[in-house]
């Protein structure tokens, strides 16, 4: 089967349909999701992932197929992470439940677009400049163990440079209005705290994507396996999110976890040009990383301070 434009097409008609259903259907009225509903969106795109996967091993073969499994579990894993942030900031900022869908929608649309150019981006470099995957596999070595160092820190959106720079343009309600990005007081256009929060979350992800992008880049040059399996991953973002916010002390060690997978995937890029790892051998060590660094959170529980 050719990947043609009409693939392509197709493939981005069914993304649109499935955010136009999830927005303006089923999700057309703000309300808090619940993490029963929330649990039944995560199983809901998690299945269309993983047909869209049996598609590509009936059309495509095996090893496209693992590719694609492969590069949506890194991408779903190193989503976990990026989950923490999230929660972080819609503490800090205070946003009621009922508005987090509608922020993370938007958050999810800037994203895919985003992640769009720098696949595209990343694929054309490594076919003009084949070098260049080795410098990408030394930058998630050092990502990895730089994760791995790093401490938990409090969120301070007051240092975020975007949020300083956007309120030096255009200013802000000291109030959330509802659901509302923008209003108009005294006929002057004013963004209310929810799109601050947009921006960072934004922001968040671009810095997210720094890393997963040359780690799905170890696993396939194919620019539509890698596009389509980081867009299933983010698109059951929001879902996982109100799915995982209730229990995230069961992934308190997910932090090495990830920095292990990205240190593997790194020195995988490193040592390509003489050394392939199969991907069904990737897929394998990348999956045993993740669970052992989930049961390890759940067996070794963090002992409570007096």
């Amino acid at each position: 089967m050719e990947i043609n434009a009409y693939v392509w097409a197709g493939f981005l008609l069914f993304v649109i349909a499935m955010l136009a259903l999830d927005l303006g259907v089923f999700h057309k009225k703000t309300h808090e999701v619940k993490i029963k509903e929330a649990l039944i969106w995560s199983a809901i795109w998690i299945s269309l992932a993983l047909i869209f996967n049996y598609i590509i091993y009936l059309y495509l073969g095996k090893t496209k197929a693992l590719e694609f499994l492969t590069g949506y579990l890194i991408e779903k894993s190193l989503s976990v992470d990026n989950l923490f942030v999230f929660i972080m900031v819609f503490s800090f900022f205070n946003v009621e439940a009922k508005y987090q869908h509608k922020i993370l929608f938007w958050g999810i649309i800037g994203a895919l677009i985003m992640r769009a150019i720098f696949i595209f981006a990343g694929v054309a470099l490594i076919n003009s400049f084949h070098w260049i995957i080795y410098v990408f596999g030394a930058f998630l070595i050092f990502t990895g163990f730089k994760m791995l160092k790093q401490k938990d820190e409090k969120f301070n959106p007051s240092k975020n440079i975007l949020v300083r720079l956007f309120k030096f343009f255009m200013p802000v309600t000291s109030k959330p209005h509802e659901d509302k990005f923008f209003v108009r007081i005294n006929h002057k256009l004013f963004a209310t705290p929810l799109f601050i929060v947009l921006i960072i979350i934004e922001f968040t992800d671009l810095i997210f994507a720094v890393d997963s992008i040359p780690a799905i880049l170890a696993i396939s040059n194919d620019p539509f396996i890698i596009f389509t399996s980081n867009v299933f991953a983010i698109l059951g973002l929001r879902a996982l999110y109100f799915a995982l916010a209730g229990i995230t002390q069961y992934f308190r060690y997910l932090k090495y976890g990830l920095s292990a997978i990205l240190v593997f995937v790194g020195v995988k890029m490193c040592i390509s040009g003489f050394f392939k790892f199969p991907v069904v051998i990737s897929l394998l060590i990348i999956l045993s990383i993740l669970v052992i660094s989930v049961l390890a959170s759940i067996i070794y529980k963090e002992e409570k301070k007096n």
